[in-house]
């Protein structure tokens, strides 16, 4: 650390400062504050999820749960209990309680009680961001990204020019903005987030434009949030790929989303590592992507007590669906990479269950 001003030390001005401890602010400092709280979460009973660090949960002898996540508050049916964690908390750390959770990563909290309904809404951030981006009075539109825009690298600037032009346009920053949106309540920014990130190293006006597009589309969706209701239904997944859909390259692209009660947990829309050569290819990579997913959920819902039914995966490939149960060599599919593969033994063991739906039925994102 340099040394503060007005404690420098005469004849030694390039000497710096070595900490004892971290402080606020440093790199160091996250991970010295985690290994604080962590000591003091497993002096007190807590049990670290082993599939989410930032998870801890603690079983009481009337068999309920209290949990305890590092981004927000904690939570469990017994208030008694919340209080008893907070004292637990406050006499060993500076806090504040400031009530019931009404934000949580910029995120509004909403409860309908009576209704048993919880809501997840970005809607201020979403406006927030349409203002410094001056979008707050554009005209809306009905899909997050038109089918006239072809992307691609070939669309990046030549001139000097245009390179000019372009590092004025605040296109990396409008990027994130949607990024931050689309990770965490708007799974149906997937897609268009995925296919404008891609260019932010040297963006085109044609590239703006797409994301002025986007922009469009959230001012008429302000009010989009996530909506979670009590619900005994299991984790269910829906995987679809794109072939080739990747200008540059020609990569496939792989989209996930997967619901518990008919909300929107987990998504994703990304490119595959690899070129398929077929539909049936791109479409069987996705659903190892998935199954990777699936399995990680279960597993986090089986370790929070929450024993829910075997995942089901929907795809609309009948051909693909094929290949996961069939071990038998083929030609046709020696040169898939093997850890693709691995989805055939997670289908066999019957931990996943792979199900057909009609392609307008299949969720997009």
């Amino acid at each position: 650390m340099q040394q503060p001003e007005g404690f420098i030390v005469l004849e030694k001005e390039d000497y710096v400062c070595l900490l004892r401890k971290s402080l606020y602010g440093l790199k160091q400092s996250p991970r010295q504050w985690y290994k604080r709280i962590d000591s003091f979460m497993a002096s007190h009973d807590f049990k670290r999820s082993s599939l989410d660090s930032c998870v801890y949960f603690k079983k009481n002898n009337n068999s309920s749960f209290v949990y305890l996540l590092l981004y927000v508050d904690d939570m469990a049916k017994d208030k008694g209990e919340i209080r008893k964690v907070k004292a637990q908390l406050s006499e060993e750390f500076e806090m504040k309680d400031l009530g019931p959770a009404k934000k949580i990563l910029g995120m509004e909290i909403l409860r309908d009680r009576k209704a048993s309904k919880l809501y997840l809404s970005q809607k201020g951030y979403i406006e927030k961001v349409l203002c410094r981006f001056n979008m707050q009075s554009a005209k809306p539109v009905s899909t997050h990204l038109a089918a006239h825009f072809r992307l691609s690298s070939a669309l990046s600037p030549q001139s000097d020019d245009e390179i000019e032009y372009m590092s004025h346009v605040p296109y990396s920053s409008a990027v994130g903005s949607l990024m931050y949106a689309m990770v965490c309540s708007r799974p149906d920014l997937s897609y268009a987030v995925s296919a404008v990130s891609r260019y932010m190293a040297n963006p085109s006006k044609e590239h703006s434009k797409a994301v002025q597009w986007i922009l469009r589309y959230l001012r008429g969706t302000t009010n989009v949030c996530l909506q979670f209701g009590r619900t005994k239904d299991g984790v269910i997944g829906y995987v679809d790929a794109d072939f080739a859909g990747d200008l540059d390259r020609r990569r496939s692209l792989t989209g996930y989303v997967f619901t518990t009660g008919g909300c929107a947990i987990s998504w994703k829309a990304t490119l595959q590592t690899t070129v398929a050569l077929s539909t049936t290819e791109a479409e069987y990579m996705a659903i190892t992507e998935a199954c990777k997913e699936a399995i990680w959920l279960k597993g986090l819902f089986s370790e929070l007590n929450e024993d829910l039914q075997i995942s089901t995966i929907f795809c609309d490939s009948q051909s693909t669906i094929f290949l996961t149960k069939d071990q038998m060599f083929h030609d046709r599919t020696k040169h898939i990479d093997v850890r693709y593969h691995f989805v055939r033994d997670i289908i066999a063991r019957g931990d996943i269950v792979v199900s057909k739906i009609s392609t307008h039925e299949n969720p997009t994102i």
